[in-house]
């Protein structure tokens, strides 16, 4: 995928930060050590526009970046990670209204990306936003991360496991690398059927 621009539009820690809605949106969910910056950074061919950090729950802000691919504009959006952060319970509660009122709310919104561990087991977390999301119409995919930490034969059966214990009819899993970027193009495809979609609103 060509990426002729990719830059930081805007951090918010309030949802009246949020930017004017404009350009389709796409939205990244996980956990705080899923890999969602390495991600977002292999999507659009840069080293660090969304800042990696060994220290999980680095994210505590909203990030807007502007996109153009293969010369379609879009937003990626970076949302706060979950599950792992060593902060404290109010900070969580805030970062939850933050991102909730996002996700419920955001017009623009066209697509949610729910990044998950290749060698983690779905939680109840991920089941109950998956459920959350469904019931209020917003398209979701779920891209597996870190697929090149297992050898092929072991990487297909957790693929299978993930699969089967997602227990969704018809959902393909996108099994992905930041390091080796496989799966990219994949989700990249993705991204850009939504994007194209008639607007719903």
């Amino acid at each position: 995928m060509k990426i002729q621009r990719a830059e930081l539009l805007i951090s918010c820690g309030r949802i009246d930060q949020f930017p004017n809605e404009g350009l389709p949106e796409v939205a990244f969910l996980g956990r705080s050590n899923v890999g969602k910056s390495s991600l977002l950074n292999a999507l659009v061919g840069r080293k660090q526009l969304a800042r990696t950090s060994a220290t999980p729950g680095k994210t505590r802000l909203i990030h807007f970046f502007e996109v153009v691919a293969g010369g379609e504009p879009v937003a990626f959006v970076d949302l706060p990670g979950y599950g792992w952060a060593k902060v404290s319970r109010k900070e969580r509660e805030s970062w939850g209204k933050l991102v909730e009122g996002y996700l419920e709310n955001r017009a623009p919104l066209r697509l949610a990306i729910l990044l998950q561990d290749l060698r983690r087991d779905f939680s109840e977390d991920e089941t109950l936003l998956l459920d959350w999301l469904t019931e209020r119409g917003v398209t979701w995919q779920v891209v597996i991360t870190k697929a090149d930490k297992l050898k092929p034969m072991r990487r297909a059966r957790r693929l299978r496991e993930l699969a089967s214990q997602l227990d969704r009819k018809g959902h393909k899993l996108i099994a992905t690398s930041s390091a080796s970027k496989a799966g990219l193009d994949e989700v990249w495809r993705g991204i850009l059927d939504r994007v194209r979609a008639p607007d719903p609103g």
